[in-house]
């Protein structure tokens, strides 16, 4: 399927969770001496160590989605390191049509939306609000990852973000929007918009290759 040496989804934040869920049980015995057994027992998980844990299963199913389209002429890695950074990349995809680089969330029951202010007399600013939180900060961080892998693969090679939410509210009809040229989407219509795009002769080889090397696996 052309996958060999592609990663797994979801695989740091899974380790990073399970690190910060040690380390919080420990203080608990510590801290309870013989009585921290029943202090872990009956102690709910922290909500910053949880995030972890379903930020590792956000990544697992959209790695999942994106894992049952590779073929020879579609490449997908996961949980590439960024160098010189504490980041990664959750997912890759190299088609004839280019290159997206996948950024998986997993806000349940939240709905994403587009909000753009000004125009007209004023520049138009776009925002990302998941819920009624202003989240613009996950398309400057999938805009980060497009121009480090844009710097790798050279100008001829189009590159695409994409912040694809599982287990958000997405309204029946309609739903999916673009900020600042960021796609944001659900699994399905992730799917739907890599395999629909046109190509245009990138060699899906070379480029998955270079990308491997440049990005090892987290």
């Amino acid at each position: 399927m052309g996958n060999d040496g592609a990663g797994t989804a979801g695989g740091s934040a899974q380790r990073e969770y399970e690190r910060r869920r040690a380390n919080d049980e420990a203080k608990l015995r510590a801290e309870w001496g013989r009585f921290g057994g029943i202090a872990v027992a009956l102690s709910n998980e922290k909500q910053s160590t949880r995030a972890w844990a379903s930020g590792a299963n956000g990544e697992r199913i959209v790695g999942a989605r994106l894992d049952a389209m590779a073929s020879e002429t579609v490449r997908v890695l996961h949980d590439r390191r960024i160098p010189g950074s504490r980041a990664n990349i959750d997912h890759v995809v190299v088609t004839p049509a280019g290159v997206w680089v996948v950024d998986a969330k997993r806000y349940k029951d939240q709905r994403p939306a587009l909000v753009a202010e000004g125009g007209i007399l004023r520049r138009r600013i776009e925002k990302l609000v998941v819920g009624r939180r202003d989240q613009t900060k996950l398309v400057d961080g999938v805009l980060g990852q497009v121009a480090r892998v844009s710097s790798v693969v050279g100008d001829q090679v189009p590159v695409r973000g994409m912040l694809c939410f599982v287990e958000a509210d997405w309204p029946l009809f309609g739903g999916s929007f673009a900020v600042r040229g960021v796609d944001v989407v659900w699994p399905k219509k992730m799917v739907a918009g890599i395999g629909r795009a046109v190509g245009v002769g990138v060699d899906v080889t070379a480029v998955s290759n270079c990308l491997r090397r440049a990005f090892h696996a987290a």
